[in-house]
């Protein structure tokens, strides 16, 4: 298997506080990876620093060997990689459609003019996640917190990225829509997507992954199978604090 992300020796700072302290990990293609953690650990953190969304102070951040750490957010989605957050981020003034179509446009004027929009793909996505012929024409101010989850999925999706940073992507939904939505990851793992996924709900992620990275207070813990990583020794101790 051939690397895909690697995250080397990164350091972010917010003031004196030291949100990930020298954190190193590599994600291979194909792979599902949990990024697990309590509380403050620095997961998200992570995931920020790998979009964009913050910049690291130090280290380094590729995918498939190339830089990140200097590039916007949006040329990295467009170089394959994507997220979703632990409060969905829907666009307001859109209905649940729209909001998933943002993803698929063309990057340019002439992109649009070149490619008509075919809503056909839209309506996919969001059916392929869960969400109803009814919700596609809602404001997601009227929706679940449950579908809101499915529709952030869906615009994820929709940006058809080769890595998904997912976010406590099962929060807030029931036993029949994880299990649904964990079908769905299957099956878009199948066809060449790789996962890193921050979960509290540790039952419904062990069998998603391949393999697990546990940090506690912004640093690197551990990794190795699920199993090894929860009965390890300093694992324990960050979550259960004996």
């Amino acid at each position: 298997m051939s690397t895909i992300l690697e995250l080397d020796h990164v350091v972010k700072r917010f003031g004196g506080l030291v949100a990930t302290n020298d954190m190193s990990f590599v994600v291979d293609k194909g792979e599902s990876v949990g990024l697990i953690g309590p509380n403050g650990a620095g997961k998200t953190t992570i995931f920020s620093l790998i979009m964009g969304e913050h910049r690291v102070n130090s280290g380094s951040i590729r995918l498939h060997g190339e830089e990140l750490t200097r590039l916007p957010t949006h040329k990295r989605i467009r170089r394959g990689v994507a997220r979703t957050y632990q409060v969905p981020r829907p666009f307001a003034d859109m209905d649940v459609l729209a909001n998933i179509e943002v993803g698929l446009m063309p990057d340019s004027i002439l992109g649009m003019l070149l490619s008509p929009f075919d809503h056909k793909e839209g309506v996919a996505l969001a059916r392929s996640v869960g969400l109803s012929e009814g919700d596609l024409h809602r404001d997601p101010a009227e929706l679940s917190m449950g579908d809101l989850r499915k529709l952030e999925l869906a615009r994820t999706l929709a940006t058809r990225p080769e890595v998904m940073l997912l976010d406590e992507v099962f929060a807030g939904l029931t036993a029949g829509e994880i299990s649904q939505i964990s079908g769905l990851l299957n099956e878009k793992r199948q066809e060449g997507l790789t996962y890193v996924i921050v979960s509290h709900d540790l039952r419904s992620l062990e069998p998603l992954i391949d393999r697990a990275i546990a940090m506690a207070q912004g640093t690197f813990v551990c990794q190795g199978s699920y199993q090894e990583v929860m009965s390890n020794e300093a694992v324990r101790m960050a979550y259960l604090g004996h």
